[in-house]
């Protein structure tokens, strides 16, 4: 099970990293440029937890397997993938430099001030957003911040897929013939 795992974590960290480094070259070194498309790589790539479920169910199980050990399963991919993508966004940090949370707070004070907030209201918000760049800039408020992107993705596959891989008719294993 623990193979199991580590394989699949892996499989989905490769991917997520992958995917990182090409939207890194399109969009010219600047990251989450669409939220919409990171969280669509996420799912893609933590789709590798159904096939870790169901390999365990239908090689190591006999084609079944309860909710709990299923979700078992799911959510320890998910915590390697999850991993995976917390120690390569620590090394692109650390290797580029990169200010992101210089840029997303620049953005989102940007969108205050077009959303038409002023006086008192605006000087919260710039408050708000020194607070969370100080806070950004210690890495064990950084790093679980960055866990908590991916993880309740994986968190939610890995409930549908223990939901749906705990009966035995889905996606059944596939019967070898017999040599005669």
């Amino acid at each position: 099970m623990l193979r199991i795992i580590l394989t699949y974590g892996l499989i989905s960290g490769v991917v997520i990293i992958a995917a990182m480094a090409g939207t890194l070259v399109l969009n010219g070194g600047a990251p989450h440029a669409n939220v919409w498309l990171g969280y669509l790589i996420m799912l893609v790539a933590l789709s590798s937890i159904l096939v870790g479920v169901k390999q365990h169910r239908d090689q190591a199980l006999g084609g079944v397997i309860r909710f709990w050990p299923a979700l078992g399963i799911g959510l320890g991919i998910a915590v390697v993938a999850s991993i995976a993508y917390v120690l390569t966004w620590e090394v692109y940090l650390a290797v580029t430099d990169y200010d992101f949370i210089g840029d997303y707070t620049a953005q989102m004070l940007e969108a205050k001030r077009a959303a038409g907030v002023t006086g008192a209201a605006y000087d919260k918000a710039v408050a708000e957003m020194e607070t969370m760049k100080a806070q950004y800039a210690n890495p064990l408020f950084r790093m679980p911040m960055t866990f908590a992107e991916i993880f309740p993705v994986g968190l939610l596959i890995s409930l549908v897929t223990a939901a749906l891989v705990r009966n035995p008719r889905f996606l059944p294993a596939r019967s070898r013939p017999v040599a005669a």
